[in-house]
């Protein structure tokens, strides 16, 4: 039998620090774009249901397999229409954004206002159209029902989305004339389109330091245990550092992947594809309406909420529709 190597962590492994749970089971986006153009909203969400794999034809230039088919790992989100409930603006200050004004629609789905607690003026906007030149950022607040996606949850997900794209007058209009309205994925997103992911991956309870951050087994000839990091550090100081890689808790960690990029957006009414196999996806059924299948994995188990949002890096400048030949259920 060979002689194992020294138990040491991989390259990489203190990348994300604390290694904790996850408050709460949606992502949060700390970071929006700036891209310009006519006011725009720059975020959605869905919910994961399941893989499938995409037959496309290659669009990637300079590339060997350049106008060739293509077979490639897809992820399909249930993405049902998102809520318009609210206005929020802010002003930069010393200390970052202050909330400044909150404006709340009138006439609430009584399925989202049952559990939302809603403190709203009469005079609410007046006041807020006076207080325009000093707000920095304007969000809307979005609230997405997973009982529209079929999870089985009734409570809805509220976030605010950044709005984006001329004035801070221009924007304020366009947020108002959403308020109470339903907004579909694709008045956000365009097929072939890139969007920035954020979710919380799957829970994996308390690991050893083997699964935890990818260290060796030690040599069980001569060591009490294997499963353990041969040293945890100098003999100076007198305390295990926080570098020194530990068993713990693994997953269920708040994860962002960039530029996954957009295969189909379709309705499930209206669709060429057939995306749903016989019996629907394990563990959480039919897919029924509008729908996105991204390109990749997505961080998450199924049924969770992925918030997706324009991407802070985008590779393309140019958004080009992919061809997809086929969707072929696993």
């Amino acid at each position: 039998m060979g002689h194992r190597k020294h138990s040491q962590p991989r390259r990489g492994s203190l990348a994300y620090l604390p290694r904790k749970r996850a408050g709460r089971l949606d992502g949060r986006v700390r970071t929006w774009p700036e891209d310009g153009g006519e006011p725009h909203i720059q975020a959605h969400a869905g919910f994961k249901a399941g893989c499938v794999q995409i037959v496309s034809i290659d669009d990637r230039e300079h590339t060997p397999n350049h106008g060739k088919q293509l077979v490639s790992l897809g992820t399909v989100l249930a993405t049902p229409p998102a809520t318009a409930v609210g206005i929020r603006g802010y002003s930069r200050g010393h200390s970052g954004l202050n909330a400044e004004f909150d404006i709340y629609a009138k006439d609430i789905p009584k399925k989202i206002s049952k559990y939302i607690s809603i403190k709203s003026a009469d005079d609410a906007q007046a006041k807020a159209e006076n207080m325009l030149k000093r707000i920095n950022k304007l969000f809307i607040v979005l609230a997405v029902t997973p009982e529209e996606a079929k999870t089985g949850q009734k409570t809805p997900y509220v976030f605010e989305a950044a709005v984006d794209g001329g004035s801070i007058e221009d924007q304020f209009k366009y947020a108002t004339d959403l308020l109470g309205k339903q907004i579909s994925v694709s008045r956000v997103f365009e097929t072939g389109g890139e969007v920035d992911v954020a979710a919380i991956t799957k829970g994996k309870g308390w690991q050893s330091v083997i699964k935890r951050y990818g260290a060796k087994h030690k040599q069980h000839k001569s060591r009490k245990s294997v499963k353990e990091l041969g040293s945890l550090g100098p003999i100076s100081p007198q305390y295990v550092m926080y570098t020194v890689p530990r068993a713990g808790q693994t997953g269920s960690h708040q994860r962002t992947e960039y530029n996954k990029r957009i295969m189909v957006m379709d309705n499930t009414d209206e669709t060429k594809h057939k995306i749903n196999p016989d019996g629907g996806y394990n563990h959480f059924g039919m897919v029924n309406g509008d729908y996105v299948i991204i390109k990749g994995s997505i961080p998450g188990t199924v049924r969770r909420m992925i918030k997706m949002r324009s991407p802070v890096r985008p590779k393309v400048k140019k958004v080009t529709k992919p061809n997809v030949l086929e969707v072929v259920i696993r």
